[in-house]
């Protein structure tokens, strides 16, 4: 239906409802910015309580991160954190989308209402006047018929009248003749405004309004229209993110299924096994002959600390039974610890003075390179400015070298005390744990806790072999030698993921299954080949577009790349 046709004299109506048209488009726009704020609101929100739990630097939380239920907690904050991002792009959407929209719309709207309404109103005060003028010619012609009758009436009784004269009656008679000569042309103009009139009537009504109202509806129609858009948009906008947000809830779950008790409880045999045998046997004491009592063979300290120490000094004894209440750093040598926290407290030192170690000689390198430079091109500096620096870097390795000497024999006399089934079990458990660790993108993370313990053990035990006395484990020797030798292994640099299998059938290769995890022990030098070593005795060269690989931040060019 037309309005034209149909609402032809509902101009107020129209109006009232135009205009309400324009206050539900607000009141709409006003609602999505209102769902855009508590979109930002519950984003921030959820930002911050991830924020909150996630674990801190140089605390216990991180020591946490060993086991699987803590990794999983921290990969579940982080989805939750890309979570919060999702409702973030919902209340960007929202606003780019529908409310800068509407609000543009809304002045465009009420700018093509107002032009419309002004042409009808224009053209109502038009009809309006052309009524007044044509009731103006009625009253006129009424008039002017009305002083005719009486100028007619007048001119007949002097006309009868035997006593008026003929020059009374000549007057009357003219008088009465232009009456009705001024009633005929108000008569004829009356008739002749009547008929524009009708006309201007006939095309207000039937062409002008009708003109004027089809424009309404239409604006009326595309403001329905354009809400109707923006409820899809405004659903669109979340559907959008689902996938995403699918992806983060499915992250949450594979986090949750990581879990693996096992071996979570088999870390905590890792992170507090002392070392100790069980004590043994009580000896009875006959009080009948003088007191006597000394450390059996079994006893919790071996017999050579025995005869070394008196008993009533020898604190090793009671460590299974009472808590150690040294809460702080404790000595250099870590002596205060039992011997297994002890020896990873140590490998954890020699681990990190290795790095120092390193980052010097590097700085070393760089500078001899620079050195040589100057020295074939004297114009670009001075050899000689560089000389300073390095015998302060010789000094520092110098120092580094010796700390890290000292550690080493600390380290050194802690596995020659340890029992040798302590060393087995230590040696069986780092394999296995090499064999089914799981390697995810915090591997850098867990190896490393604030106090320089260790943190995974595969990892350490591969570095304590590539520090101190590496070697290379051939394929007739499966298990690791006494014997070292330093220019055939290599320390670990980092961690891959196979991309694609690899058969490896050409020498110096290794085959690797897809999805598998692996040591990188060289990276890229260019060539498209990278260095890798599958457990203690396996190692060899990969395509370097199979693997992706996760490089130590402190080793040296670090870098990821695929």
């Amino acid at each position: 239906m037309s309005w034209g046709s149909e609402l032809w004299d509902q101009f107020d109506n129209l109006e009232k409802h135009t205009q309400w048209g324009i206050e539900f488009v607000e009141k709409y726009t006003k609602f999505v910015k209102e769902r855009s704020e508590i979109e930002t609101s519950y984003a921030k929100q959820i930002r911050n309580l991830s924020k909150k739990y996630q674990p801190k630097k140089n605390s216990r939380e991180e020591d946490e991160s060993k086991y699987t239920f803590c990794r999983a907690f921290l990969t579940s904050l982080n989805e939750l954190n890309d979570y919060a991002g999702q409702h973030e792009v919902i209340a960007e959407n929202l606003t780019s989308q529908i409310i800068s929209e509407l609000s543009r719309y809304l002045q465009e709207l009420k700018s093509e209402r107002k032009s419309h309404f002004h042409d009808g109103r224009k053209a109502q005060q038009h009809i309006e006047s052309s009524w007044k003028q044509l009731e103006s010619c009625k009253r006129r012609f009424e008039r002017d018929c009305k002083e005719a009758d009486r100028a007619q009436q007048y001119f007949e009784r002097m006309d009868s009248d035997i006593n008026v004269t003929k020059a009374d009656v000549e007057k009357a008679r003219q008088h009465a003749q232009s009456r009705h000569q001024m009633a005929s042309d108000s008569k004829s103009e009356y008739s002749s405004y009547l008929q524009k009139f009708n006309q201007e009537q006939n095309e207000h009504y039937f062409n002008v309004i009708p003109n004027i109202f089809q424009k309404l509806q239409d604006m009326e129609e595309k403001r329905i229209d354009r809400i109707g858009v923006c409820m899809r948009t405004f659903a669109d906008v979340d559907r959008q993110v689902l996938p995403i947000v699918g992806k983060c809830l499915d992250g949450m779950t594979t986090a949750a299924e990581s879990i693996e008790p096992k071996t979570d409880s088999k870390q905590v045999v890792e992170s507090y096994k002392s070392g100790f045998e069980p004590p043994g046997d009580v000896e009875f004491e006959d009080y009948g002959q003088a007191m006597k009592r000394t450390a059996s063979e079994t006893s919790l300290s071996n017999s050579r600390e025995a005869k070394e120490k008196p008993v009533g000094k020898s604190k090793g004894k009671l460590w299974p039974f009472i808590k150690n209440k040294n809460k702080g750093s404790g000595p250099e040598d870590f002596s205060h610890l039992p011997p297994e926290q002890r020896r990873k407290k140590l490998q954890g030192k020699i681990d990190e003075l290795n790095k120092d170690i390193q980052k010097e000689m590097d700085q070393r390198d760089a500078l001899t390179k620079m050195k040589d430079v100057y020295v074939k091109n004297p114009q670009m500096g001075d050899p000689a400015s560089v000389d300073p620096r390095l015998s302060e870097i010789a000094q520092n390795i110098e120092k580094l070298q010796f700390e890290a000497q000292k550690f080493e024999g600390w380290l050194a006399e802690v596995e020659e005390r340890m029992p040798s089934k302590s060393d087995t079990n230590r040696r069986s458990g780092l394999y296995e744990t090499q064999n089914n660790s799981t390697v995810s993108n915090n591997c850098a993370q867990d190896r490393e806790s604030p106090d320089g313990s260790y943190t995974e053990e595969q990892n350490s035990e591969t570095q304590v072999k590539a520090n101190i006395n590496p070697v290379l484990p051939t394929s007739s020797t499966p298990e690791f030698d006494d014997e070292f030798d330093d220019d055939e292994t290599l320390p670990t640099i980092g961690t891959c993921k196979a991309l694609y299998p690899f058969e490896g059938h050409n020498e110096g290769t290794i085959a690797v299954a897809e999805g598998e995890l692996l040591y990188v022990i060289e990276e890229d030098k260019g060539d498209g080949w990278t260095r890798v070593r599958r457990n203690e005795d396996e190692e060899g060269y990969v395509p370097s577009s199979y693997v992706e690989v996760f490089l130590e931040t402190n080793a040296k060019g670090a870098m990821t790349y695929i």
